[in-house]
C-alpha cells in the first residue's frame, strides 16, 4: 500500500478535497494525477439523501453513455431456440441458451457481466435468484434486461449502457468511462449520468437529495463536482 500512498500524497499535493469544482475543471484535475500502470476505470459516486429502508426510495435505472463505458461487456442471453435467440447471437452476445445455461448458472457459473431473458425464460430464470441475485446479474425489466427485443438490449448493455442503484447507504457509484478516455468524452459520459440519476429522485424524497457527488479513477482521490454547474449545462 505503500506505493499507492505515495502515489496518493503526490495527487493531493495542492487540492483542496473540501472545494468543489465545475464537471469539466474535475475531469481535468483527475488527468493531472499520478496515473496507475493499468487503465483505471473512472467513476461518478453520488451521496444521496434517500432512507434505503424504504422500498419507495430505491434509485435505480439504466444510462445509455454517448461515448461507452471501456469495458468489454460479456453478455449471456437465456432464450429458447428460435428469433429470439438467433438475434441474440448475431447481435454479439457471447453465451445464448436456455436450459443448458440455466444448469451451468445452478452449477456456480457467472462468467459474464450481463445477463438477458426473454419474458417466457423468466419462468424458469426467476429460480436462479438466490445465484444470480446477490452477484447483481438477475434480469430486470425496469433494467430492460427482460425482453423479446433480445437484439436490441445486447447492442445497448455492449455499446456502454450502464447500470445505477442505490445501496444499502443510500449511494450510488456509476462507472463513466477510462482514464485513456479523453476530457471531453468523460464529460459528456458523466453529465449523462448526473442528468439520469437526478431524474431518478423519488417523489417521497424530502429536503436534500443529493449531498455530493465526486469523481475518481481506481487509485486516485475523489474530486468534488459542483452540481449546481453541471445540472445547468445538462438542461
Amino acid at each position: 500500500m505503500s506505493h499507492r500512498s505515495k502515489r496518493y500524497r503526490k495527487a493531493l499535493e495542492g487540492l483542496d478535497l473540501t472545494k468543489s469544482f465545475p464537471l469539466p475543471k474535475a475531469v481535468e484535475i483527475l488527468a493531472k494525477f499520478p496515473r496507475a500502470k493499468f487503465n483505471e476505470t473512472v467513476d461518478l459516486a453520488f451521496r444521496l439523501g434517500v432512507d434505503p429502508k424504504q422500498s419507495d426510495q430505491m434509485v435505480r435505472g439504466t444510462v445509455p453513455l454517448p461515448h461507452g463505458s471501456g469495458k468489454l461487456v460479456r453478455v449471456l442471453v437465456f432464450a429458447k431456440a428460435g428469433s429470439a435467440a438467433d438475434a441474440a447471437k448475431a447481435a454479439g452476445a457471447e453465451f445464448v441458451g436456455f436450459e443448458d445455461m440455466i444448469k451451468k448458472c445452478q452449477e456456480g457459473w457467472a462468467d459474464f457481466d450481463v445477463a438477458v431473458a426473454t419474458p417466457e425464460a423468466m419462468n424458469e430464470v426467476r429460480k436462479l435468484g438466490k445465484v444470480l441475485g446477490p452477484r447483481g446479474l438477475m434480469p430486470n425489466p425496469k433494467t430492460g434486461t427482460v425482453t423479446e427485443d433480445t437484439a436490441k438490449a445486447v447492442r445497448e448493455v455492449k455499446a456502454g449502457r450502464v447500470e445505477y442503484k442505490s445501496d444499502k447507504t443510500g449511494n450510488v457509484h456509476v462507472v463513466v468511462g477510462k482514464a485513456n478516455f479523453q476530457a471531453v468524452q468523460i464529460v459528456e459520459n458523466a453529465r449523462a449520468v448526473i442528468d439520469a440519476v437526478l431524474k431518478a429522485r423519488p417523489a417521497s424524497v424530502k429536503g436534500v437529495y443529493v449531498h455530493s457527488c465526486t469523481l475518481s479513477a481506481t487509485m486516485s482521490p475523489p474530486v468534488r463536482i459542483d452540481l449546481k454547474e453541471a445540472t445547468a449545462a445538462a438542461a
